[in-house]
C-alpha cells in the first residue's frame, strides 16, 4: 500500500479554545500534502459529528487541545474503523491530563518537577509547599489557564483564577532556567529548541502573537545552544517521557533545564503545532527534513507503511 493511493482527510478546527491555531496547522499540512501530489481534503470539525469524505483512508488529526488531543476524537475514529495520525485514544487521554501524565512520569523515573493535586471544589486552597510554583488546570492545552506564582501572597488569587478552568488543579514546583522542547518521532529525538518568551512567560500571547494581537513573539534557537552532554541528557528525558506515556508515532516534549543542567519534563504534546514555522517542523527542518516530507512521514508512520 502506498500513501499516494489513500484519501487523506485533514481534520482541523475543533470545538476547543485552540480552534484558530488548529485551522492554521490544518491548512499548512493540507498545502504540504497537496504539494506532494497526495489526495488530501480539508475537514472543518465543529462538533463530535464528523462528516468524512467517502473513501477516507486516513484522518490527519490537527485538532489541538480539547476533543482532538484528549482521546475523544480517537475513540470516534476507532469505532468507525478509520486510521488516524498520532497517538491512540488511551495514550492521548493520559498525555492530555497533566495529572495522569505526571503519575506516568514518576512511575517510569522520568525527571519532572515535584507536584501535588489540589481540589478547589469548595474554594481555593493552598498546596503543601510554598511559592514559587505553577498552577495548571490539568486538561487544557497551549498554556490555557496556567498561573505562575512567584510570591506567596499572590497564591490564593492565582489558584482562584485557574480554578475557573478546572476545580482540580496540578500545582507544580517552579523550575527556573532554559525553556526547551524536543520533538520525538518514531522514538527518535530531534534537535532541541530553546524557547525565549518576550516577557519570560511562554503563554498564549508569546506562542501566537498573530492570534492574540500582540506585537512581540518568542525567540526560538534551534538547535539549542547546549553542549553535547546536556543535549543528550535533555533528549533522553524527552524520549523517556514519550515512552512512559505509551505514545505512538510522534510528540513534542516540553522540558525545563535548571542552572545545574538538570532536565525536568513538564508535558508531552501529542498534536503539536504544524504550521511551517511551528516548533516541531522547525526542529525537523534543522535535521534536514522539509515540512512536506515531515507531514508525509507522520502519515506513513501512522499507517505502518
Amino acid at each position: 500500500m502506498s500513501l499516494s493511493n489513500i484519501k487523506i482527510a485533514v481534520l482541523m478546527g475543533g470545538p476547543g479554545s485552540e480552534r484558530q491555531v488548529s485551522l492554521a496547522s490544518g491548512n499548512a499540512v493540507l498545502k504540504a500534502l497537496l504539494s506532494l501530489g497526495l489526495d488530501a481534503v480539508p475537514v472543518d470539525v465543529t462538533s463530535a459529528e464528523i462528516d468524512l469524505p467517502e473513501g477516507t483512508g486516513l484522518c490527519f488529526n490537527l485538532i489541538h487541545g480539547t476533543f482532538g488531543e484528549d482521546g475523544q476524537l480517537q475513540d470516534i475514529l476507532d469505532k468507525k474503523g478509520i486510521p488516524y495520525t498520532g497517538a491512540r485514544a488511551k495514550s492521548s487521554r493520559i498525555a492530555f491530563d497533566k495529572s495522569l501524565a505526571k503519575q506516568a512520569f514518576l512511575a517510569a523515573g522520568v525527571p519532572t518537577p515535584k507536584s501535588e493535586v489540589i481540589d478547589c471544589s469548595n474554594g481555593p486552597i493552598l498546596p503543601s509547599f510554598p511559592a514559587p510554583f505553577v498552577v495548571k488546570p490539568p486538561r487544557e492545552g497551549s498554556s490555557v489557564g496556567i498561573e505562575i506564582v512567584k510570591n506567596q501572597e499572590d497564591a490564593v488569587d492565582a489558584i482562584a483564577k485557574a480554578s475557573q478552568h478546572s476545580k482540580d488543579l496540578l500545582i507544580e514546583e517552579y523550575i527556573s532556567g532554559y525553556e526547551l522542547t524536543v520533538p520525538v518521532i518514531d522514538g527518535i529525538p530531534y534537535p532541541v529548541i530553546h524557547i525565549i518568551p518576550p516577557e519570560g512567560v511562554y503563554d498564549m500571547a508569546a506562542k501566537y502573537p498573530w492570534l492574540t494581537g500582540t506585537t512581540r513573539g518568542s525567540q526560538y534557537i534551534c538547535p539549542a545552544d547546549l553542549d553535547l552532554e546536556t543535549t543528550i541528557k535533555v533528549q533522553a528525558a524527552a524520549v523517556a517521557a514519550h515512552k512512559a506515556l505509551g505514545l505512538e508515532v510522534y510528540s513534542r516534549v516540553d522540558v525545563m533545564l535548571d542552572s545545574n543542567n538538570n532536565p525536568y519534563v513538564l508535558e508531552a504534546n501529542t498534536i503539536p503545532g504544524m504550521t511551517e514555522t511551528s516548533l516541531l517542523p522547525k526542529s525537523a527542518a534543522a535535521d534536514g527534513l522539509p515540512f512536506p516530507e515531515l507531514c508525509k512521514k507522520i502519515a506513513e508512520l501512522s499507517l505502518g507503511l
